[in-house]
C-alpha cells in the first residue's frame, strides 16, 4: 500500500520534534476498537465475542467517541449491531487487537496530532508468535493514519506493541523485561538498546522495568495485565496473597519492586493493590473453535489471562473487566477507592479473555487535541 509522502516522517522522530505519548488518563476524543471474527481464536465464528465487544463499545460510548475497525466482508453486520453514532470502517486485520496495532497516537505542546506506527510480528513472529500471517495487523496503523490524515512514525525494524508499555505523561514508561527482551521480538537489541527505541518514539525520559508479567504463553508478559499509571506517581498493581493463585509470584514481585521504584520526576510511587479473581478463569469445558495450523491452539482447562488492571481509563470513567467472579465487585470497589473522581463501569467480558485479552487490549485511546 502506497502512502501520501506528506504523512510518513522518516528524517526524524518524535522525541527529536516534540511529540510524545499522553497518558491514558489524559483526555480523549475517541475510543478504536477492532471487531472480532478469527474461528480459530474465538468460538462459534466468534458471535459470543462480537457480543461482548459491542458491551465494551457501548459502556465507552457514554464517555467519548468510539471507531470499530471492521473486516470488509463482515462490515454489514457489524454496522446493524452497534448504535449509530459508533462510527464502523471497512479495513482489514488479522484479528481484533486494537491495543497493540491501531497505531499509539501522539500530541505536541501545541495540541497537534501524530502517530507512532510500530512494527507487529503477533508477539513473537516465527519464533513464537500466536497467530499467522500478520500482515494486515502490521498495515492497519498506517491504513488508520491514511484514513485520518495524521503523520505517522514508521518503527521499520523495531518490533513492538501498544499492550507492552504505561506511561504517565510526565516522562515515565512502565514495562516487562519478560515482554521487550523476549527472543521473538528484538533479540539483535540489548534492553539499553531498547530503552534508548522508546524516549525516541515515546518521548520518554525514564523506562521502568518489572521483570515479569502473568502471561508467558500469550503476549509474553505485556505490562497491561499486571500495572499502570492512575496518575503521575502512583500506580496500580494487580496482586494476590493467595500462593495457590497462579498469577502469585508474577503480582508479587511486581508489587515489591514497584514500591522501590522512583519515576522521572524523582517521585517514589505509590502503590495501590488490585485484586485478582478468587478462582482463576480457565476454558470452558464447552470452549469449541475451529483449531488450525495458523493459530495457537484454545484448549478446554487453559488459564486465562484474567486480570481486573486490564481496564480502560476513559475521560471520566474506568471500563473494568467483570469475569462473573466472587471478586467482581472488590475490584470495582477498589477502583472506586483508587479514582475517586471516575465513574467505574464493570462489563462482563470473559468471552474476549477466552481469546486472550481483555477490555485493555481491544481498545486504544486517540488523544484529544487542541490543533
Amino acid at each position: 500500500m502506497s502512502l501520501p509522502s506528506n504523512l510518513l516522517i522518516t528524517d526524524s522522530v518524535p522525541q527529536q520534534d516534540g511529540f510524545f505519548m499522553p497518558a491514558e488518563f489524559a483526555p480523549i476524543q475517541k475510543v478504536w476498537i477492532i471487531w472480532p471474527y478469527r474461528a480459530d481464536n474465538w468460538r462459534q465464528n466468534a458471535a459470543p465475542a462480537k457480543a461482548a465487544y459491542a458491551d465494551v463499545a457501548r459502556a465507552i460510548r457514554e464517555f467519548c467517541d468510539v471507531g470499530v475497525l471492521v473486516s470488509p466482508t463482515d462490515y454489514l453486520a457489524c454496522r446493524a449491531s452497534l448504535a449509530a453514532d459508533i462510527e464502523v470502517i471497512a479495513m482489514p486485520s488479522n484479528d481484533a487487537w486494537a491495543r497493540d496495532i491501531v497505531p499509539t497516537f501522539l500530541l505536541n505542546d501545541k495540541g497537534e496530532l501524530r502517530a507512532c506506527d510500530w512494527t507487529f510480528n503477533a508477539w513473537g513472529g516465527d519464533y513464537d508468535g500466536l497467530y499467522s500471517p500478520w500482515d494486515d495487523d502490521d498495515k492497519l496503523a498506517a491504513r488508520l493514519c491514511e484514513y485520518l490524515d495524521i503523520q505517522r512514525y514508521r518503527t521499520d525494524g523495531f518490533v513492538m506493541e501498544g499492550g507492552a508499555f504505561h506511561v504517565d505523561g510526565e516522562g515515565t514508561l512502565l514495562t516487562t523485561r519478560m515482554c521487550l527482551l523476549s527472543a521473538g521480538r528484538n533479540p539483535q537489541l540489548s534492553e539499553r538498546q531498547i530503552e534508548d527505541q522508546l524516549k525516541a518514539y515515546l518521548n520518554v525520559q525514564k523506562v521502568l522495568w518489572l521483570d515479569d508479567g502473568i502471561d508467558p504463553d500469550e503476549t509474553t508478559g505485556h505490562i497491561d495485565d499486571i500495572a499502570c499509571f492512575a496518575r503521575p506517581g502512583e500506580v496500580v498493581c494487580l496482586y494476590t496473597d493467595n500462593p495457590e493463585h497462579p498469577f502469585y509470584e508474577a503480582t508479587q514481585k511486581a508489587y515489591q519492586q514497584l514500591s522501590a521504584m522512583r519515576d522521572a520526576k524523582g517521585r517514589r510511587l505509590t502503590v495501590h493493590q488490585l485484586c485478582c479473581t478468587k478462582v482463576p478463569v480457565t476454558l470452558p469445558d464447552d470452549y469449541e473453535i475451529e483449531q488450525s495450523d495458523d493459530a495457537k491452539a484454545r484448549r478446554a482447562g487453559d488459564v486465562c489471562i484474567a486480570s481486573y488492571a486490564n481496564f480502560l481509563i476513559c475521560n471520566d470513567a474506568i471500563i473494568v473487566p467483570q469475569y462473573d467472579d466472587a471478586h467482581d465487585s472488590l475490584a470495582i470497589t477498589q477502583l472506586e477507592k483508587i479514582f475517586p473522581q471516575h465513574q467505574v463501569v464493570g462489563v462482563r467480558t470473559k468471552e474476549i479473555v477466552y481469546g486472550g485479552g481483555n477490555i485493555h487490549c481491544i481498545t486504544q485511546q486517540q488523544p484529544k487535541c487542541l490543533a
